[in-house]
């Protein structure tokens, strides 16, 4: 899938799901370094974010605007996925104030590759959100043309009320 990265054509690895299809089993790391699977995040439906860099404006916007929002829904799960390190991760976490929120590092690019939302020529995952059910259905998936953009907040935001 072609992006736009500061002005550049950039590539996934491949064409990532749609909305209707399974969202492929994953494993990344917490902030501990132990291990989380798809299946570990899915007792009630899970939103996940997806960020190229924690450590930059647009990255770091979106995630504090999710984390914020999600805060007071109880009946989804919530993670941000970035390729950043753990250290990054907590560093950012840390210097942001957040505190409940499930980061998970990619550094082993199992979830980019199998997502297909790996950037090879950047080394990191293209900016998307996506909303899965308990059965790894995809309900709702955005992936940004110009990764330099904002994700449509409204719109996955109203998907998760319709949860309730």
């Amino acid at each position: 899938m072609d992006l736009d990265f500061k002005g550049k054509t950039v590539s996934t690895i491949g064409t990532p799901v749609s909305v209707g299809e399974q969202f492929p089993d994953f494993t990344a790391l917490d902030k501990d370094g132990n291990k989380v699977t798809l299946d570990s995040l899915l007792d009630k439906p899970l939103l996940i974010s997806v960020v190229p860099d924690i450590d930059t404006r647009i990255c770091s916007l979106q995630t504090k605007h999710f984390n914020t929002e999600i805060d007071g829904h109880s009946e989804i799960n919530f993670v941000t996925i970035s390729k950043n390190t753990i250290e990054e991760q907590s560093n950012w976490c840390a210097a942001e104030g957040v505190k409940n929120m499930l980061m998970l590092s990619d550094v082993n690019h199992d979830f980019g590759e199998k997502s297909k939302l790996f950037i090879p020529d950047l080394g990191i995952l293209a900016r998307s959100v996506w909303v899965v059910d308990t059965n790894k259905q995809v309900l709702y998936s955005e992936i940004l043309k110009v990764q330099a953009t904002e994700p449509n907040y409204d719109k996955v935001l109203d998907q998760v009320d319709q949860m309730n």
